[in-house]
């Protein structure tokens, strides 16, 4: 298994540099982008995280306005992750400290069983908040979990991804690239 770890790292480490990978300078050592020279544009970033509860946990949660014996579930994980998408910078090495200027998180049961958590974060600022949006669901998502685990330790949290980002150079629609925008297109 070891083997097999170290050739397919050596394998994606070749094709990271010839995709020139941000984080890796010319000597393949990593390193800080730096965004001084990029533009100032309004950025936003929205990020996904969906827990999964055993059929008879999420009854249980439901009935009891989503509270457990922590506390309110829900309420909790949105200070969470706000908290979190703040600090990404202190979590994450190479993201920069940012202001941000708006973090919402909401959560809602999309199935009987599975709670759909989103994160959206926007600033002002030459570097996007992608990673805060995904720092963000992610550490709401884990509160969910330690919320909750005293009903069970069969929660699942899955699914962690960004769904929508846009105003750097790639916009990103639901969890796909779009397509640029060419210079005087409308």
């Amino acid at each position: 298994m070891t083997k097999f770890f170290f050739g397919f790292w050596r394998f994606n480490m070749r094709k990271a540099r010839e995709t020139s990978l941000t984080h890796l300078d010319a000597s393949n050592h990593p390193r800080m982008v730096d965004v001084g020279t990029k533009a100032v544009t309004a950025r936003t970033a929205v990020a996904e995280a969906v827990v999964r509860f055993p059929k008879a946990v999420a009854d249980v949660l439901r009935d009891g306005g989503m509270r457990s014996k922590k506390g309110p579930v829900v309420d909790t994980a949105i200070v969470a992750g706000t908290m979190a998408a703040k600090r990404t910078h202190e979590l994450i090495p190479f993201c920069h400290p940012l202001a941000i200027e708006r973090c919402r998180i909401e959560a809602d049961f999309v199935s009987d069983t599975e709670l759909a958590i989103c994160c959206e974060v926007a600033i002002t600022h030459k570097t996007g908040v992608e990673m805060e949006a995904l720092t963000g669901a992610s550490v709401a998502a884990l509160t969910i979990y330690d919320m909750c685990k005293a009903l069970s330790h069969e929660i699942v949290i899955e699914r962690v991804r960004l769904l929508e980002k846009s105003g750097g150079k790639r916009e990103v629609k639901a969890g796909k690239a779009a397509p640029r925008k060419r210079a005087g297109a409308r």
